[in-house]
């Protein structure tokens, strides 16, 4: 019996892992696709750029926030959960001032676009 349940954690613990190894590649993929996008953005003189950069940082953000948690199923020292603690925390500080940031710039961009209609 203590070989299943030995067994059973063990698997538990590669499949977090694996899941946790997703969860960051999908977080570090947004990033990488959101730059390259708002780099085109900018290259084009478009109009948003900071607006798609942060959304794209914050949506990886949350993905990279993802893997931690997902990370503190398998921990098996306070110390570990400590550390992890502190990185969610850290993590979603960030992603609370990326959120602020999202809302000011989409309110300048409509004071632009009300500025811009009335002028014409």
């Amino acid at each position: 019996m203590g070989s299943i349940i030995g067994a059973a954690e063990e698997l538990l613990y590669e499949l977090v892992q694996v899941c946790t190894m997703l969860m960051e590649l999908f977080g570090i993929c947004m990033l990488v696709a959101t730059a390259v996008r708002s780099f085109y953005k900018w290259v084009k003189k478009q109009r948003g750029i900071r607006l798609t950069l942060a959304q794209g940082i914050a949506l990886a953000l949350e993905f990279k926030m993802g893997g931690e948690v997902l990370r503190t199923v398998v921990v098996r020292e306070w110390s570990e959960l400590g550390i992890l603690g502190a990185i969610i925390v850290l993590r979603g500080v960030l992603t609370f001032l990326i959120h602020w940031e999202i809302k000011n710039e989409e309110n300048a961009l409509e004071k632009e676009k009300a500025v811009q209609s009335g002028a014409e």
